[in-house]
């Protein structure tokens, strides 16, 4: 049973950090590139980060570009995204998404298929 489980969000005041991890099972995490996506209060979802897992690759959307890492441990089976600088625009549910298709950009919504349940992020003074 392919489950993607994310961790690590809470309540951080503007210009902290935080790391967030995505611990997949039921599938090898070598085998699939893996998406964070954001959905800001109401906004659409959209993709924050992502990484091809076999060769470390990683890609970044403009707002995260220059303070954010994505990363991976295949034997822990977790990927990371370590946020810095966090502004109050960071603030939304983030999710990780494994990549079923390769039709669109990284951060095309319709080629992930499987989704954790997200976790919460809240930039606050």
């Amino acid at each position: 049973q392919v489950q993607l489980v994310e961790s690590g969000g809470g309540l951080v005041q503007p210009g902290g950090s935080l790391r967030l991890s995505c611990v997949v099972s039921g599938f090898p995490l070598k085998a699939y590139a893996i998406g964070w996506f954001r959905q800001a209060p109401g906004k659409r979802r959209e993709g924050v980060a992502g990484i091809n897992t076999s060769t470390s690759t990683a890609f970044y959307a403009d707002s995260l570009l220059g303070r954010s890492l994505v990363s991976r441990d295949l034997d822990k089976k977790t990927v990371y995204l370590q946020m810095d600088n966090l502004n109050t625009e960071d603030t939304g549910i983030y999710y990780c998404a494994r990549r079923e298709r390769w039709n669109g950009a990284w951060y095309d919504l319709s080629d992930y298929e499987y989704w954790g349940q997200g976790t919460q992020v809240t930039v606050s003074s």
